[in-house]
């Protein structure tokens, strides 16, 4: 009987590892609902029962949780993040965007790099997915929302990320979405209206999704840094302009 329960908390271990790795390689991201038990089962041939008995492991560690409706999904890994006293602080201090933009532009150049040297076909279609899908709604105008936009536009980033096969940099990057959602929001909500500065931006996305498929790691990582480097100039500039024009309105009602 002992032996029994034994090797089953073994077959379960070692099924919680198969899917632990996919979690870890980034296959299986924060908050996506797992396959149904049949398709796991196909996949990763295994019986209900072995899958059972690893998915009790992986909520045990804390990687997976199950919800009546929604099944079971890979749980967040660094706790809840919007509600972290460092994602308060930054939330709430608008001068650290340019902060972050410094970070993207080292991280994203470097993932561009990697997805350019290690992407593979399989990554290179869900890359021309997300780049057909942002190119589409912002040509028909049809998604009118900022936001939507901003997660459209994210979603390509993210896309050329995930084919740096770096996991840790695919977990980094996503570990800090609600930040680079805000960095990404910022530059469509100030810039898409504006015909020059959208007309740019077309360009650097065109220019970076172009480096990658075309398997020119340099060009990717420079035209991820331009595209980065060009929004924070774009944005300083904006934000000069608003100053400026404060002041000469503070200057004209009196205020002097």
């Amino acid at each position: 009987m002992v032996e029994g329960v034994t090797q089953r908390r073994q077959v379960g271990d070692v099924v919680a590892d198969r899917i632990e790795k996919l979690i870890a390689d980034g296959v299986l991201k924060v908050g996506q609902a797992l396959p149904s038990e049949r398709q796991q089962c196909e996949k990763l041939g295994i019986s209900r029962s072995a899958l059972r008995e690893g998915l009790k492991v992986l909520r045990g560690r804390g990687l997976i949780k199950t919800e009546q409706g929604r099944g079971s999904y890979v749980a967040s890994l660094i706790g809840n993040r919007t509600e972290t006293p460092m994602m308060h602080l930054f939330n709430s201090h608008p001068r650290t965007l340019f902060d972050l933009l410094e970070v993207r532009a080292l991280l994203e150049g470097e993932s561009a790099r990697l997805a350019a040297l290690r992407g593979t076909d399989a990554d290179f279609v869900l890359i021309q997915r997300r780049y057909d899908e942002m190119v589409a709604a912002n040509a028909s105008g049809a998604v009118k929302d900022p936001e939507a936009l901003a997660h459209l536009d994210h979603a390509f980033h993210l896309a050329i990320c995930d084919a740096s096969h770096n996991p840790v940099l695919a977990h980094t990057l996503q570990s800090l979405t609600s930040l680079l959602l805000s960095s990404v929001f910022a530059s469509v909500q100030n810039l898409y209206h504006r015909p020059a500065h959208k007309r740019q931006l077309d360009r650097h996305h065109a220019r970076l999704y172009h480096a990658v498929m075309e398997r020119l790691p340099t060009q990717a990582k420079r035209a991820a840094i331009d595209h980065i480097h060009s929004i924070r100039d774009d944005l300083r500039e904006i934000e000069n302009e608003e100053q400026r024009l404060e002041r000469a309105t503070m200057r004209l009602d009196g205020w002097q």
